[in-house]
């Protein structure tokens, strides 16, 4: 089955002020992407999934690579063809308060990509705003007041009904629940959940909380300085993170019982950067199990029986750990064939 998208070693640097040390913000990631599923991408600020959902939308150009979308290479399109594609790909922001104009009204607001995209007359675009306020759980009255007038809730829930406005197949979901409250959080994610079964969406969905990704997400890649350095199937990666950093990662996240303990995994001060990358395995600096040749090589990808994949030299055919079945709520820690 062709994937919805598809992207090959793709890569962005940006040059810096002095000329000397560019920034390589993604560096040969690639991804596939399911028609009806969510892809999670999570890392800490800095790695690259922002400035990756960019290329994938081609909001920016990539330095090489490939980006395929329904079978159709995006970096070979011209620019009216681009807007024309560009309908069945669109972006929810992480700022609701700064990605909605103060200026416009919000039937405006969500009318505005059909009136880009020459869709429909004023009355059949109001029937379509009216619409889509419903759909994402807001009053049809709101289509009169302004963004100032609604909380962050409410603001991210026009952010989703502009997005979808244009009927896309694919949403990039760039941090859309972080700036809310915890409260709010929940009911935008089951919003999210429920457009998503009832529309047949697919979603990219970018953040650096894991227990966020874990709601709503298939598969789940982990970003570390521009390379995708472990993905997988979403409970198999919670549950059995490979990767140092991944299983850092994981121990972070808080657990519902309260009874529950588990020990935090503490990493060492993060001294590089996008403009600074170490030789070798460029985690090797903050990794506990760092080796010689960590410092020396960057590690391949290396797929392992269950579907997953990752980057290090703890693991591969030889040094693989076999893998006790799955027990409910239980998250453990695999390197070198121990629990840690």
């Amino acid at each position: 089955m062709t994937p919805l998208l598809e992207v090959r070693n793709l890569v962005k640097i940006f040059p810096s002020r002095d000329g000397n040390h560019p920034m390589r913000a993604v560096d040969g990631v690639s991804l596939a992407l399911r028609k009806g599923s969510t892809l999670g991408i999570v890392g800490e600020s800095g790695s690259g999934k922002s400035t990756l959902a960019r290329l994938v939308l081609r909001l920016i150009d990539p330095t090489s690579g490939s980006i395929h979308f329904d079978g159709e290479d995006l970096l070979a399109l011209d620019g009216r063809r681009l807007r024309g594609r560009r309908r069945d790909m669109q972006i929810v922001f992480q700022d609701p308060y700064a990605s909605l104009d103060p200026r416009m009204t919000i039937e405006s607001i969500i009318a505005e990509p059909l009136v880009i995209h020459r869709i429909g007359d004023r009355s059949e675009r109001r029937r379509r705003v009216v619409d889509l306020l419903q759909l994402v759980g807001l009053d049809p009255s709101a289509a009169s007041r302004y963004p100032h007038e609604f909380s962050g809730g409410q603001r991210q829930r026009i952010g989703v009904a502009r997005a979808l406005a244009l009927e896309p197949k694919l949403l990039v979901l760039d941090e859309p629940v972080s700036a809310l409250d915890v409260s709010i959080q929940s009911q935008v994610l089951n919003l999210l959940l429920d457009l998503k079964a009832r529309l047949g969406l697919s979603y990219i969905f970018i953040s650096h909380d894991l227990s966020v990704v874990e709601h709503l997400s298939d598969e789940i890649a982990v970003m570390y300085l521009g390379r995708i350095i472990e993905r997988g199937p979403a409970d198999t990666l919670l549950r059995y993170p490979r990767h140092p950093y991944t299983q850092a990662l994981v121990s972070a996240i808080l657990d519902a019982d309260p009874a529950a303990k588990r020990e935090r995994i503490l990493l060492r001060e993060d001294q590089t950067g996008s403009g600074n990358i170490p030789a070798g395995c460029r985690f090797h600096p903050r990794c506990n199990f760092a080796m010689d040749v960590c410092r020396k090589v960057m590690p391949t990808p290396t797929s392992l029986p269950d579907g997953s994949e990752v980057e290090c030299f703890l693991y591969g055919p030889e040094a693989m750990p076999s893998r006790p079945a799955p027990t409910s709520g239980s998250r453990e820690f695999l390197l070198l064939g121990k629990n840690t």
